[in-house]
């Protein structure tokens, strides 16, 4: 399910940014007959794009672990969605073309600290950005520990219980370096790979 959502939350925020994309070029070019035929056409596709839009991001937010140092990037993120909404309103209904370029700018941005927020998400709480390649332990916790836990029964976004998988060593490794299902592959050097790998079987399984 999660993996389900996380692609339809991916394709109906590129359809309500390319919307919004096209109703703010049309008013700054001053085709205010071309906005309103474009507006009234795409009126109940426009309101289902932006119900699952936030439906979705809703449902995948709950599955996000929060203690994060980054975790105020979420909350940015969202309050400049929320912001946008309002802004967009205002904006088209007044033909405010100041209005309508910021709500664009704010809603554009929200999405890329959505990116900045889960590529630093991983990083451990001690703030380490430099880690020893054999130091299982810290990558691990830099790495997996968000999703995984430290005890590996977190379970955060579909993640699997490592304290009792039954994949082997090479198994593991492998699916850090090349991803699996809705996890993708992590950011590491195959001896990083190999050094995560032997901290899961030699403590997280024997827990």
């Amino acid at each position: 399910m999660y993996k389900g959502m996380l692609h339809t939350h991916y394709l109906v925020v590129t359809l309500f940014l390319l919307i919004y994309l096209i109703k703010t070029i049309l008013l700054l070019s001053n085709k205010i007959e071309t906005l309103n035929s474009f507006t009234k056409k795409i009126k109940i596709p426009e309101m289902v794009i932006s119900f699952l839009f936030l439906a979705t991001g809703i449902f995948l937010a709950t599955q996000l672990p929060f203690g994060s140092k980054y975790d105020y990037l979420f909350f940015i993120k969202v309050a400049m969605v929320l912001v946008s909404i309002p802004i967009a309103i205002i904006g088209f209904k007044k033909q405010n073309k100041l209005l309508a370029a910021l709500s664009l700018l704010l809603i554009t941005g929200s999405f890329g600290l959505a990116e900045v927020y889960h590529k630093r998400k991983g990083v451990s709480a001690n703030g380490n950005t430099t880690i020893a390649s054999n130091d299982g332990k810290a990558l691990y916790e830099a790495k997996c520990g968000l999703c995984h836990g430290g005890d590996g029964k977190l379970a955060a976004a579909g993640a699997k219980d490592l304290s009792v998988t039954q994949n082997s060593l090479e198994e593991i490794k492998a699916t850090i370096i090349n991803g699996k299902n809705t996890m993708p592959a992590a950011d590491v050097t195959p001896e990083e790979a190999d050094a995560i790998a032997n901290y899961v079987v030699s403590t997280i399984k024997s827990k």
